[in-house]
């Protein structure tokens, strides 16, 4: 589902315009991306969490030039994964 046809539903839905309903749900995404790149998880009951996780330090390497080089695990190669509840 893409989010034109989530403001579509919602505002089917509900008799909301669709540009009120289309700037909630811009903000919404706004607020969950900016809260995820403050490193906060953001936690939906009853829907999912969008999670923040951390990579791990890793060894790359450049096989034609035999180079290694080591890669380190920061919060801003943060990988952004949803995990939702069933």
């Amino acid at each position: 589902m893409t989010k034109a046809e989530i403001v579509n539903e919602i505002s089917r839905a509900t008799g909301l315009e669709k540009a009120a309903v289309l700037a909630t749900v811009e903000k919404f995404m706004e607020v969950v991306k900016d809260s995820m790149a403050n490193g906060q998880n953001v936690y939906l009951r009853g829907f999912g969490s969008f999670i923040v996780k951390t990579r791990k330090e890793k060894t790359a390497r450049n096989i034609s030039k035999k180079h290694y080089h080591q890669d380190s695990g920061t919060q801003d190669s943060g990988v952004q994964a949803f995990q939702g509840f069933s």
